[in-house]
C-alpha cells in the first residue's frame, strides 16, 4: 500500500497527524520506508548538533562579559546544571551530561511543532527507546551501588511474596515514561492537525495561541516531567551508594 508524503503539519492537504511515508528503499529484498518521523528526527538532531558546534566555537572565544551565542550557551548550561544538581545532589556530576542531552532532545522535539514539523516524540518508536535507555540506566546503577544482594532484597520488600509485583513495577517504568510523553505530545499534534484540517478556511493567526499551549507550554512541562522522573528513579537506584 502506497503511503502519502508530507512532513509539515500545516502543509498537508489531509489531517496530518498520521505518520506518513516519504520515500521507500530496498533493504535486503524488503521495501522499507523513510517516514516523516525519520525526517523530523533528523532535522531536530541537526539543530542540536548545530547549536552544540556554535556553542563550542563561542566558548573557545569566550569573553569576560558574555554576549550573543556565548550568553545563550552559558544560560543553557547553568539552567541544566542547576536542574540536575537540585534533584540528584552528589550524583549530579555523573549524570549532568545525560540529563542535559535528554532535556535538549525532548524539548526541541516537542516544540518542533511550532515550525510546522510533526514532533518526533509524537511517535512511540522515539519515546520508547528513551524510556528503555533510562530503564537500563536505573538497572545498571542499582546493580552497581546496591549490588546483587541489595537488588534482590529490594524486590522482596516488604515481603518475599511481593517480589512479582515489584518486578512488574520496575518493568512498568519505561512503559509509563514513554507512554506519558508520547500520549501528551500526540494529543497536541492531533488537535493542531484537526484545526488545520477542519478549520483551514479560518485558520489564520489564532492557531498560534494553540501552538504556544500545545507545543511550547505542554512540551516544556512534559520535558521537565520526563527528566525529573528519570533523575528521581536513578537517585533512588543509587541510594546511599555515594555517601
Amino acid at each position: 500500500m502506497a503511503l502519502n508524503t508530507g512532513i509539515l503539519l500545516s502543509g498537508a492537504n489531509d489531517l496530518g497527524f498520521m505518520i506518513e511515508g516519504v520515500f521507500p528503499y530496498n533493504f535486503f529484498g524488503h521495501e522499507v520506508w523513510i517516514t516523516t518521523s525519520h525526517c523530523c528526527l533528523l532535522i531536530v538532531l541537526l539543530v542540536i548538533i548545530g547549536f552544540c558546534i556554535a556553542a563550542n566555537i563561542s566558548i573557545k572565544k569566550a569573553q569576560d562579559v558574555p554576549s550573543g551565542m556565548q550568553n545563550v550557551a552559558e544560560l543553557v548550561v547553568e539552567f541544566l546544571d542547576g536542574l540536575v544538581s537540585g534533584s540528584m545532589g552528589k550524583a549530579a556530576p555523573k549524570f549532568a551530561n545525560y540529563i542535559g542531552t535528554l532535556f535538549l532532545f525532548i524539548f526541541i522535539s516537542n516544540i518542533s511543532g511550532l515550525f510546522g514539523l510533526r514532533p518526533p516524540t509524537a511517535d512511540y518508536g522515539v519515546t520508547l527507546p528513551l524510556g528503555l535507555i533510562t530503564f537500563c540506566l536505573i538497572l545498571f546503577n542499582k546493580l552497581k551501588y546496591q549490588k546483587l544482594s541489595g537488588f534482590i532484597k529490594g524486590l522482596c520488600e516488604p515481603w518475599p511474596f511481593w517480589a512479582p509485583i515489584n518486578v512488574i513495577g520496575d518493568v512498568a517504568v519505561p512503559i509509563s515514561l514513554s507512554l506519558r510523553l508520547f500520549a501528551n505530545v500526540l494529543s497536541g499534534t492531533v488537535m493542531m492537525s484537526l484545526v488545520y484540517g477542519l478549520l483551514s478556511a479560518v485558520a489564520y493567526a489564532w492557531p498560534a495561541a494553540l501552538h504556544v499551549y500545545f507545543d511550547l507550554f505542554s512540551g516544556a512541562i512534559q520535558t521537565y516531567v520526563f527528566c525529573m522522573l528519570t533523575m528521581t528513579y536513578v537517585t533512588d537506584a543509587i541510594g546511599d551508594g555515594l555517601d
